[in-house]
């Protein structure tokens, strides 16, 4: 069973939260989320705070945390067959209280039905926060544009003001 790799960003200024369902097979190489080339979740969530793309983890972080953004992921370990979140079996949740205590978080929000189907199942009846479904970043979203995904995402500004 793949374990969960990645320790989670955040700080105490963190006002956002989004969670991912369980790292893919890339960023589980590259130690570190989105990992993946064709995964637009840098393009998305620079182009909502209207900054350049981070490309090294530190530039990632960097722009993480100075625009008050957590990331981490529902799921610690499960089985699960490539980077397929269809395939998610025997899931282990993360425990985020070490975020939510840390920050003063304003509001969850989900990358993608998975992850919202997840946090639903098992974190939300620990923390009974809910969590805001955003449309994938995935590149099996094929049918969101880079445009309409940022569109989508403006969510989060609100909450970072």
């Amino acid at each position: 069973m793949p374990l969960h790799n990645i320790p989670p960003v955040y700080d105490e200024h963190s006002r956002v939260l989004i969670l991912g369902s369980f790292p893919s097979v890339k960023s589980r190489e590259q130690q570190f989320f989105y990992g993946h080339p064709q995964n637009r979740f840098w393009r998305v969530v620079s182009g909502v705070l209207c900054c350049p793309a981070p490309e090294t983890v530190s530039e990632k972080k960097e722009m993480l945390l100075g625009h008050g953004i957590a990331v981490w992921d529902v799921i610690a370990g499960c089985t699960i067959e490539g980077s397929s979140d269809a395939s998610i079996r025997d899931a282990v949740p993360n425990d985020i209280s070490c975020i939510l205590e840390a920050a003063d978080i304003r509001g969850i929000f989900a990358n993608g039905a998975k992850s919202a189907e997840l946090y639903r199942k098992y974190i939300y009846p620990e923390t009974g926060r809910e969590a805001v479904k955003l449309p994938s970043t995935s590149p099996a979203n094929a049918s969101y544009s880079l445009e309409r995904l940022t569109e989508a995402w403006r969510e989060i500004a609100k909450l970072l003001k």
